[in-house]
């Protein structure tokens, strides 16, 4: 896994999406099947155009893994009431953690440096929660005591911000969207030192808000000039994240790729919208390439926007959803 994570170039990374893809047509039964209904065999793939990307969906119905060593831990999506949750099976938990921690690192610097206050409240009690295996993480090694879970304590999170922003301290303030719009409702703030970051969700608290509209809103209430955001989901172990304008960049060893929302097999470019995949290459144990039910559009740096999701009675194009 080392030379994933050591990725530095586009070659690099095609080099390594394809071996990987050999590796999970091999050794992944339900992809297996997937690119057979499909007729496609690594024999015949030779870029990354070409790479079958599995439904997101096949994580609710099926055991995604490349490989028979056991499951060290399942993490779930919060799904919502009466829908099959994802599950994703992770076989080396070291991989996730290397991830989100070389991510974090490469677009922020040492977590270290920072306070870490999570307003996760709707998540704490997920143990299966990947985010919160993250944001969990980031606090232990943050080696600042004030880091921590602040749920439903709103007026210590309060003072606490003012705090350490007048303090100079740098802040990271992580949350679902839902919260952070109750902090501010609650309280106004004009903070120097802070980054907000919202991991989107209103997860049927609030009404949902295009991420314009909210982050005006935010950026009003906390008194800053930019809203970060953070791009995950449960069925990656990597991120993509957002210094603002909700313009996202990947780690080296994460792409997005926009397929034609009429034809799934079809790769849309740079500047058109249609539905996120992801290579995700630290997924070597389950699924490195996946088509998200996001709608998006890469720009031409390889940055890229989320522009909303797909209705499920608007997905076309692939008539292999159920095996």
């Amino acid at each position: 896994m080392e030379t994933v994570f050591d990725i530095q170039t586009q070659a690099d990374f095609e080099l390594a999406s394809l071996e990987v893809f050999k590796y999970q047509f091999e050794n992944n039964p339900v992809y297996r099947s997937f690119c057979d209904l499909l007729y496609i065999h690594p024999s015949a793939v030779t870029k990354l155009e070409e790479i079958p990307f599995l439904p997101i969906q096949f994580f609710k119905s099926h055991k995604i893994l490349s490989c028979t060593q056991p499951v060290q831990r399942t993490f779930t999506s919060s799904g919502t009431t009466g829908t099959l949750p994802s599950q994703h099976h992770v076989t080396d938990i070291q991989i996730y953690e290397k991830s989100f921690r070389r991510a974090f690192s490469h677009f922020y610097g040492p977590i270290e440096d920072y306070v870490v206050l999570a307003l996760l409240p709707s998540y704490l009690e997920r143990e299966g929660s990947s985010l919160i295996y993250m944001v969990d993480d980031f606090i232990a090694h943050s080696q600042h005591p004030e880091s921590g879970f602040y749920l439903d304590n709103l007026s210590e999170l309060k003072d606490l911000l003012i705090t350490l922003d007048a303090d100079g301290k740098k802040v990271l303030l992580i949350g679902v969207s839902f919260a952070l719009l109750d902090l501010i409702e609650s309280y106004q703030f004009q903070l120097q030192h802070t980054i907000i970051m919202e991991t989107g969700g209103m997860k049927g608290r609030r009404k949902e808000l295009v991420r314009k509209e909210l982050h005006t809103i935010l950026k009003k209430g906390f008194g800053v000039n930019a809203i970060h955001s953070e791009y995950g989901m449960t069925e990656l172990l990597s991120q993509a994240y957002s210094k603002g304008q909700g313009i996202f960049e990947c780690p080296k060893w994460m792409q997005i790729i926009i397929r034609d929302p009429e034809d799934a097999l079809t790769i849309l470019p740079y500047g058109k919208t249609g539905g996120v995949n992801v290579i995700d290459l630290a997924n070597v144990n389950s699924c490195a390439f996946i088509a998200t039910q996001d709608l998006g559009k890469v720009l031409p740096k390889g940055q890229f926007e989320i522009i909303g999701r797909f209705d499920n009675s608007d997905i076309r194009g692939c008539n292999l959803m159920v095996l």
